[in-house]
């Protein structure tokens, strides 16, 4: 079984999660909770730290999908930083990389939402 959590924390008006471990069928679940559970508490600015992220699959990948329209039709965004290149590259095949801000450090990250 593979292992998977995810770290939250908050800087000003943004949300940090941290995804730790490997995001697969499995676990996708979790991102899809913490996500949701987001959404309903009408945090829309999403920063998703995968400096510790060290796998992630389709169904993964299927979370960020499922998610990316309704947080930007609510106002906000989701960034993702800190990717390791082998779980760049999963995201480069699929097109990622011009749908979502991919940046290399959280700092980044923050300072464009500041920016909006």
């Amino acid at each position: 079984m593979s292992s998977f959590n995810i770290d939250r924390r908050i800087i000003d008006d943004l949300e940090v999660i941290e995804l730790n471990g490997e995001l697969d069928a499995h676990t996708a679940p979790q991102l899809e909770e913490s996500i949701r559970e987001l959404i309903d508490r009408q945090r829309f600015k999403i920063i998703v730290n995968c400096t510790r992220l060290e796998y992630i699959s389709s169904a993964g990948l299927g979370v960020f999908m499922a998610y990316i329209e309704d947080v930007r039709t609510l106002g906000g965004d989701i960034k993702l930083t800190n990717l390791k290149p082998k779980v760049y590259n999963v995201f480069d095949l699929l097109g990622f990389p011009t749908l979502y801000d991919i940046l290399e450090k959280e700092e980044e990250a923050i300072a464009r939402f500041l920016e909006s």
